[in-house]
């Protein structure tokens, strides 16, 4: 679908501005494009539906229980609405609303709280730092392939409680999985099945041996949980055990490509960090700001809803631009300036908002963390050595190639 198709105007008003950078050549053109489009107003028409573009009018989107998470997240508008796909998405804790979401979330909240996220602080830093000597003594590697890529697999494994000889299957399945929240699943779509499925095995291998011995990891915390008397059924342990795992690899190994990339380009700030390891939560708050990962999430209206003296009627598809409210110029000072030492930012919203804030964020921020403080130390004078080359902007962006060098320190 392209922005031309976009003629009903009982739901798409023909007066908004129109937006598309889906196929930017960079993020910095797509932020551009972005920036443009919000300086004409707060809502726009893009190709999937209505964007919200304001930091206001996301974050109303966003906490406001008039918009929910469209059945199927996204399938229904690529034509999908039934079939194993569709089977899968809707019974993924990311897809769900009201009750059902709420029940999920309540009986796996304890496992997702910043004390419980903080016991893994000791392995992310083992992980990166051994990712870290394998490339010190050269001088240069690729990002991407060399270090983010494989960077969380391990953690979200250990946290898990799966095998390490399986971290790379795993890898692989996270990668077709991950290809649901882009807009080309009628395509993708067999892949997609094929690695849930085979990820549904496995996990369900580890649940059948846990019986009777429950460990300390999250799949026996997720055979525990109950909240007056209530547990997760089998199929919704496999489920969530799933969905979990890859939320927590592809998002956080996209991110932090993208943050070294950011921080080539402002040697000042890796600098800073490295005199300054304490200023790391606030480097990922930054770097998740200025360059994220995922520009849009999706919400459909379940009732007429104004925003900004606007009608968005019931029914209407709309994306809250997450990468726009991070840097709408109302709420964030000089927001093209990327500065790690910010203390007048507004939270950004990358992690999302209201009932759907990301469950792991607490680990997330620790991973990315540990990993940008260790490298700042461990690898001076960073700076590009090659041109990026990034994914679409669609779905979980970042970059798919990342050539960088550093001062050797051994």
């Amino acid at each position: 679908m392209t922005v031309d198709d976009l003629t009903d105007v009982t739901v798409i008003d023909p007066g908004l501005p129109r937006i598309a950078y889906e196929h930017a050549d960079s993020p910095d053109e797509a932020h551009r494009l972005i920036a443009a489009a919000r300086q004409q107003g707060p809502i726009a028409a893009g190709p999937h539906g209505l964007e919200v573009l304001t930091y206001d009018a996301v974050r109303t989107v966003l906490r406001d229980n008039r918009f929910e998470i469209p059945e199927g997240f996204g399938l229904a508008a690529q034509g999908v609405t039934s079939g194993d796909l569709w089977d899968i998405v809707i019974t993924s804790l990311l897809s769900l609303n009201g009750e059902q979401h709420h029940r999920q979330r309540r009986l796996v909240a304890k496992a997702f709280t910043p004390t419980a996220a903080g016991r893994l602080r000791g392995a992310c830093a083992d992980v990166i730092s051994v990712l870290v000597s394998t490339v010190a003594d050269l001088g240069h590697c690729d990002a991407v392939a060399d270090i983010s890529r494989r960077y969380p697999v391990p953690i979200i494994c250990e946290l898990l409680g799966t095998r390490r000889q399986d971290w790379d299957l795993l890898s692989a399945w996270a990668d077709d999985i991950f290809k649901m929240f882009d807009w080309n699943v009628v395509e993708d779509g067999p892949d997609i099945v094929a690695a849930w499925r085979a990820l549904e095995a496995y996990l369900d291998a580890m649940v059948a041996d846990r019986r009777g011995s429950l460990t300390e990891d999250l799949l026996s915390d997720l055979m525990r949980a109950e909240f007056d008397g209530d547990r997760l059924t089998h199929q919704e342990l496999l489920t969530l055990a799933a969905t979990l795992l890859m939320a927590g690899t592809d998002t956080t190994r996209n991110q932090l490509a993208a943050a070294i990339e950011v921080f080539c380009d402002h040697p000042d700030q890796w600098a800073l960090l490295a005199t300054h390891p304490e200023l790391a939560p606030n480097a990922v708050e930054e770097a998740m700001r200025f360059s994220p990962v995922i520009f849009t999430t999706v919400r459909v209206a379940v009732e007429d809803v104004d925003i900004d003296g606007y009608t968005v009627p019931a029914g209407a598809m709309v994306l809250a631009n997450t990468a726009s409210a991070n840097r709408d110029p109302a709420t964030h000072c000089d927001p093209e300036r990327f500065d790690i030492t910010r203390d007048d930012a507004h939270a950004m919203l990358t992690f999302g908002g209201g009932v759907h804030y990301c469950l792991g964020s607490h680990l997330a921020r620790i991973e990315l963390a540990e990993a940008l403080a260790i490298m700042a130390q461990r690898m001076p004078d960073l700076r590009r050595d090659g041109p990026a080359v990034w994914k679409p902007i669609t779905g979980i962006t970042g970059p798919a190639r990342l050539p960088i060098a550093f001062s050797r320190t051994g």
